[in-house]
């Protein structure tokens, strides 16, 4: 499965969709795949500002705890508040339903350095 093209991809497996000053944020298909069976989501809370690279939150699966990381700086605005009832959908629809945060930018020159879809797909191959 290719990934959406309307959004970029960092080394460590999040996506970035930008639409204006709200960035919405979520794990790779291939990110989810390792992680296989998430048990467990917690984001920080709305009000939360940060500076790019820093850690927003985490996600466990059956297998390990990741941390999530945003390429850009900001404030969470939003957390997905139907993962906590239901953190399968972060396995089940990564790139829609399974979205973790939305966040209003302030900084976004990292989102430069991440890859277009193409990019993330090849040095990434579904396994």
């Amino acid at each position: 499965m290719s990934s959406p093209t309307d959004r970029v991809y960092s080394e460590t497996h999040e996506w970035h969709k930008l639409e204006g000053d709200i960035l919405t944020l979520g794990l790779t298909q291939f990110a989810v795949d390792a992680l296989t069976d998430v048990t467990y989501v917690e984001m920080k809370k709305p009000g939360h500002k940060f500076k790019a690279g820093e850690n927003i939150g985490e996600v466990e699966s059956v297998k390990t705890t990741s941390d999530v990381y945003c390429a850009a700086g900001g404030e969470i605005i939003e957390v997905n508040a139907a993962l906590a009832d239901d953190p399968s959908l972060l396995n089940s629809d990564p790139y829609g339903k399974g979205w973790l945060v939305k966040i209003r930018v302030s900084d976004k020159t990292g989102l430069a350095k991440l890859m277009q879809s193409a990019a993330y797909d090849a040095a990434h191959p579904a396994h």
